[in-house]
């Protein structure tokens, strides 16, 4: 029987004035979909990303891609150029707008979109009569992608990019705040993150009439008019009161929460680099991330195995890296181009536990664990 405290990977962290806000809102009637929480949770982020930019605080990353993509006019039998190595939310937004994901592999520097790929798939697809409407590059796991490349192969191309920082706010590139590094940008506040809001997200751009076109297509897509009068098809994506208050008092620990997890970083690399099969990616000069979790690549799959079932049998979550989409069933049509190394990092990568609330304690039990196993 199991007696130890179950070990999470990633678990909410509450700060304390959640609380405050969510009170306000309930003591004030400010339950819905709009309210003073919704501007006052997108006036913290727009301070803290310290840029000229706008953003509009909706139901989820998800919510916040599909938004974007409808911003940059895709639509049906379009092409999206996409990171392969991320989680599904990047791309399915891609089908719902009729258009096809084109999935790009990974470079080994820092997990994400290989800047080489991603011109050979351009220039391919310009070859066969189809030129990419958009681009979706991942900051993975927090580590920033290599912005300075991706930016200038699709402003060769004349091709829009958007910067999804599910897992990155935090994070920064030569200083400047990921999430404000391309045309779009988008948040995730998912149970998980670095902060959260339960459920939620946010779209990021440069441009107000963007932020404001986002708001109205996450409201329904209501007209001006004093009835309710339709001219496009519109969205129940905008964020609740309540849950931009939440937002609101996870703002003011965003910093502390961003040290706590690179701190857990440096424990299980001071402990577990000893360990000659086991690795860990580290940061290019001029990258900065926030370590949402802490990734370790193995020797094998069966040694990533052997110690994500000894974590687990001592009642401790970790997670193999993400399968990447081009591997995917739902995704095995689709076009990908590909250099075997997010492949490699799904058989041979795990997640450790990285919440901003694992004691001394809980990180000592990991290391151990991994230690003998």
């Amino acid at each position: 029987m199991l007696t130890k405290t179950k070990i999470y990977l990633s678990s909410p962290h509450m700060g304390g004035s959640e609380q405050h806000y969510v009170n306000n809102a309930f003591n004030t009637n400010w339950i819905a979909p709009l309210g003073p929480h919704v501007d006052g949770f997108e006036n913290a982020i727009e301070t803290y990303l310290d840029e000229d930019v706008y953003v509009a605080v909706l139901s989820s990353g998800t919510a916040s891609i599909h938004l974007a993509l409808q911003l940059l006019n895709v639509g049906q039998g379009d092409e999206v150029l996409c990171q392969s190595f991320t989680f599904s939310a990047s791309a399915n937004p891609i089908v719902y707008q009729g258009a096809n994901p084109i999935f790009v592999d990974s470079e080994s520097d820092t997990w994400n979109m290989s800047p080489e790929l991603l011109e050979i798939a351009i220039t391919d697809r310009i070859k066969k009569y189809k030129k990419p409407k958009a681009i979706i590059a991942v900051h993975l796991y927090g580590m920033p992608y290599k912005v300075k490349e991706i930016n200038a192969i699709a402003k060769k191309y004349d091709i829009p990019v958007i910067e999804d920082s599910a897992e990155a706010l935090g994070s920064t590139y030569f200083g400047q705040k990921c999430g404000s590094l391309a045309d779009l940008g988008i948040l995730s506040f998912n149970g998980n993150k670095i902060i959260t809001t339960s459920g939620g997200g946010a779209l990021i751009t440069k441009n107000k009439d963007h932020k404001q076109k986002a708001v109205f297509l996450a409201t329904q897509a209501r007209d001006a008019a004093p009835h309710y009068e339709h001219t496009k098809i519109g969205y129940n994506y905008r964020m609740s009161n309540v849950l931009a208050g939440i937002g609101r008092g996870q703002m003011e620990v965003l910093d502390d929460r961003v040290h706590a997890r690179r701190t857990n970083f440096e424990f299980y690399k001071n402990y577990l680099s000893k360990i000659q099969s086991i690795q860990f990616l580290e940061e290019p000069e001029g990258f900065y991330s926030n370590r949402w979790l802490t990734c370790i690549a193995t020797n094998s799959f069966e040694q990533r195995e052997q110690i994500r079932l000894a974590l687990l049998k001592e009642d401790i979550e970790s997670r193999p890296l993400w399968k990447p989409m081009h591997m995917q069933p739902v995704f095995k049509k689709a076009i990908s181009y590909t250099n075997g190394f997010s492949e490699q990092l799904f058989n041979r990568g795990l997640c450790l536990p990285s919440g901003s609330n694992l004691t001394q304690d809980d990180l000592e039990r990991v290391v151990q664990i991994i230690s003998k196993a």
